[in-house]
């Protein structure tokens, strides 16, 4: 069983960064592509970021072109999200899952999370 362990959230100011990271378990991290999806208050979660399984392509929802980066590192087992620019719309729990290019299908379970909340 795969184990997914967020970290990285917080409260920063609008226009500010955070790096997240997820670090997994098992030596499979490598054969699957990796995305990150949010869910805020209220709403459905929602895909972000995805990576492909060798981390040569990306792909993100239109709200974070330009702003946030997906990249992996398979030696660690780790995938992160560097989100710049942050707006309060960001605001969100944050996950990262298994997944299948473009990261629609998705395999094993959801972690706990990371908060992050864009507020002045």
């Amino acid at each position: 069983q795969v184990q997914l362990v967020e970290s990285g959230g917080g409260l920063v100011q609008p226009g500010g960064s955070l790096r997240l990271s997820c670090a997994a378990s098992a030596i499979t991290f490598s054969s699957y592509a990796m995305s990150w999806y949010r869910q805020a208050p209220g709403k459905e979660r929602e895909l972000v970021a995805t990576i492909t399984s060798a981390g040569d392509s990306t792909k993100y929802t239109d709200s974070v072109k330009g702003r946030f980066t997906i990249s992996r590192d398979n030696a660690k087992n780790t995938v992160y999200l560097q989100m710049n620019s942050l707006k309060p719309e960001d605001t969100a729990v944050y996950y990262c899952i298994r997944s299948r290019w473009p990261g629609t299908i998705l395999f094993g379970s959801w972690g706990q999370g990371t908060q992050i909340t864009v507020s002045s």
